[in-house]
């Protein structure tokens, strides 16, 4: 079955750019919003399995889009401008699992949402269903790993999450494992 996704965004431009994406990709949009109230109320009718939500939008921002539906057991991905810690924390706090930095690419964007909504190792020998702990704890670990990449090799967000994403499936171990390592000094790659 296709996941259905709502994408909420002030920018009609990534609203329609994420659309043919995810479509192009078999994902369902049952529906869009340019506003965080609208978003809501559309979240909140239709339960898709996906919310996309720009962080800063008129009527409600992404952040509390996401704590309203915490309850709901829909996953909620922010799209920003910025990979400041305290957003990414309250965020985190909000219940969002992940966050894409804009301008994104669909090769960036389609293997994070699949890594989210499918936890299933590359063998899809076993579901992964680590508690909320295990998730909080290890989202803190990749992202520290991330700061640490992107200082050492001033790279951008998005290829430091390219290289752990990567290491960590051309290894057939998982990404909190790979950025242990990065911490650690013992990353090579």
């Amino acid at each position: 079955m296709d996941k259905r996704v709502v994408i909420a965004d002030d920018e009609s431009i990534i609203r329609l750019d994420l659309k043919e994406i995810l479509e192009a990709d078999g994902y369902l949009i049952v529906g869009e919003a340019a506003r965080g109230d609208d978003a809501l109320a559309m979240i909140q009718e239709l339960k898709p399995d996906l919310a996309i939500l720009d962080v800063k939008m008129p009527g409600l921002d992404g952040i509390e889009v996401a704590k309203q539906v915490k309850d709901l057991g829909i996953t909620v991905v922010l799209l920003t401008a910025f990979s400041q810690r305290a957003l990414i924390e309250s965020a985190r706090d909000a219940g969002v699992v992940a966050y894409l930095v804009k301008p994104f690419r669909s090769s960036e964007l389609l293997p994070k949402l699949a890594a989210i909504l499918n936890p299933l190792d590359t063998e899809n020998e076993a579901i992964i269903t680590p508690s909320v702990d295990d998730k909080i704890e290890t989202r803190d670990i990749v992202q520290r790993a991330k700061e640490k990449l992107m200082a050492e090799r001033s790279i951008s967000e998005p290829d430091a999450f390219e290289i752990i994403q990567q290491s960590a499936m051309k290894s057939r171990s998982r990404m909190r494992d790979v950025a242990q390592l990065i911490l650690k000094g013992e990353f090579v790659g």
